[in-house]
Parts: C-alpha cells; structure tokens; sequence
C-alpha cells in the first residue's frame, strides 16, 4: 500500500460497497446506528459496513457536502438514512441530534464516536486556539454525544453501546501531542463510565487505530507520511475496514460480555515502531 505520490488515499465508494465482510448481511437489521463523523474517512467507512448489514443510520458531519454526498450512498445500499450537519462541540446540539434520532428512527442502539480533528504541529507551537480546538472537537464533543445517547437510554430503560473511536497513545504521540491528550482522556472516560453505566445495560468501548491510510492522509506533509511504513513490525498501514469491523465487533452480541476496553488496531504498532506526522526531527534520525 503506498504511501507517497499516490492521489487517493483509503478506500474508494466503490471498494467500500464490494469489498468481503466476515459478517452475515442481516447482523443489524431492525437497528439504529448513529456514527458521527460519517463524510468521510473511518466514519464513512464504519456508516457504509452498518449499511451493508442492515442497520437504519443516523450520520452527522460539520461538512454539508460530503455529508450530503454519503447520505445518497448510503441510501443506495438500502439503508434509511437521517442526517444533519453540526459540530459536535455544540453541546445543545448533540443533545437535541440524539432526540431526532429517537423521534426519526424510533430506537437508538449503537453511537460510534468517529468526529473529530487535528493537525500535526510540535507541542511548542501549539497556541491556545489550535490546542482548545482539538481538546473540544476530541475529547468534550466524543463526551457531549456520549452523555446525551446515555442519558436517552436511561430515560427509555433501553440498552445501548458505545464504540469511541481514540488513537493509539500508549506511547505518546509526538507530533500530535494535543490529539494524544484528548483520545487520552476519551479511553478514561470510557472506562469509567464502563463502570457507572453497566447498571443501566450501556457497554462503553474504544478503538485505538494505529496507521491506517484514510483520506485524512491528504492533508499530512510528505516527510510525515514518509515515516509511517516504518510505524509497526508489518511495515504498512491498515485501511479504514480495519476499524469499521472492528466497530461491528464491539457493537454486536459477539462483545456482549466486553465493556471498559480499549482495542488497539495497530498492526503491532505500540510494542514496535516510530511515526512522526510532522516528519522526524534531524535528532531522532540514524546514519
């Protein structure tokens, strides 16, 4: 999987409607799915497996366009579709977003968080407008949609499960360190609320993706992505189906006794290997 020159990265409309899945095509019919972050990337991704298996969507995005773009082809997978477009760092909104959801679809069973944002920067460079933008956009946005889906669950005494959708941390991640803080704080979070929420038959769980080339690439300097072969002991990137079927997993009875967890798809990325989105600096280099 290339990495450097190419002009697409990830899967493509066409990929993601034919590429095999290990799951059957019924596995969520009759259920509602919201995914956050559904224009594109791993949130396009996630959105279009749930389709594919039978789930009725309820996608949001900050992008009119592509939100609109990913509405039509989710439709023409079958799937009912609502859909609106907001940022989730509009607490009031998510709040009244997960109301629709239960008037438009009638149920809510699954919210994947995937929204989300950051951009390579070393920690100097950080001002208090870039840093306060990603801790709200990952960390209090992934909150304000997890609390109002809890909090209509508990309201309904219905059952739900949550699939946030973090990084792979575990050893810091230089480059990105405001990203770090606030996927960080998420996987806490999860835990904890694991915890307070199990009485109310909500699972809470993560998925810390590692490399895994999705359109997102686009934006990231050359020199950065020149590191990312050599992030994990397979020496390539995984692709957004990785998490989409991950997400699957962790949403359907297959994870009914798994809950407070954090699934690293990182093709052994945290016990071996050395990414730097903002290319690395001449001290780390060798030879």
């Amino acid at each position: 999987m290339a990495l450097q020159g190419a002009r697409h990265y990830g899967l493509t409309d066409e990929e993601l409607r034919a590429i095999p899945t290990v799951y059957r095509p019924d596995l969520f019919k009759g259920k509602a799915v919201v995914v956050t972050g559904a224009g594109s990337g791993f949130g396009f991704a996630i959105a279009t497996l749930f389709a594919r298996l039978g789930a009725e969507l309820a996608i949001l995005g900050r992008n009119e366009g592509r939100l609109a773009k990913a509405k039509a082809f989710l439709e023409s997978l079958g799937a009912r579709v609502y859909a609106e477009t907001f940022n989730i760092r509009d607490h009031e909104r998510c709040a009244a977003f997960i109301g629709n959801v239960w008037r438009e679809l009638g149920r809510l069973d699954v919210l994947i968080n995937n929204a989300g944002g950051q951009f390579p920067q070393m920690a100097l460079d950080f001002k208090p407008k870039g840093w306060t933008a990603v801790i709200e956009n990952n960390l209090s946005g992934t909150w304000y949609m997890m609390q109002a889906a809890a909090r209509a669950w508990a309201e309904r005494k219905a059952p739900g499960v949550i699939v946030n959708i973090v990084a792979d941390f575990w050893r810091g991640m230089p480059g990105i360190a405001h990203t770090a803080a606030a996927r960080a704080g998420v996987a806490y979070l999860s835990k904890s609320v694991a915890v307070e929420w199990a009485p109310l038959n909500v699972r809470v769980n993560c998925i810390a993706p590692g490399v895994l080339e999705t359109s997102g690439f686009a934006h990231y300097p050359p020199e950065g992505l020149a590191t990312y072969p050599q992030a994990n002991p397979m020496k390539k990137a995984g692709d957004v189906w990785d998490v989409a079927e991950a997400c699957v997993y962790l949403a359907a009875p297959s994870a009914k006794f798994i809950t407070g967890e954090v699934l690293t798809i990182d093709g052994g990325q945290q016990c071996w290997g050395d990414p730097w989105p903002t290319g690395r600096p001449e001290h780390f280099r060798v030879g």
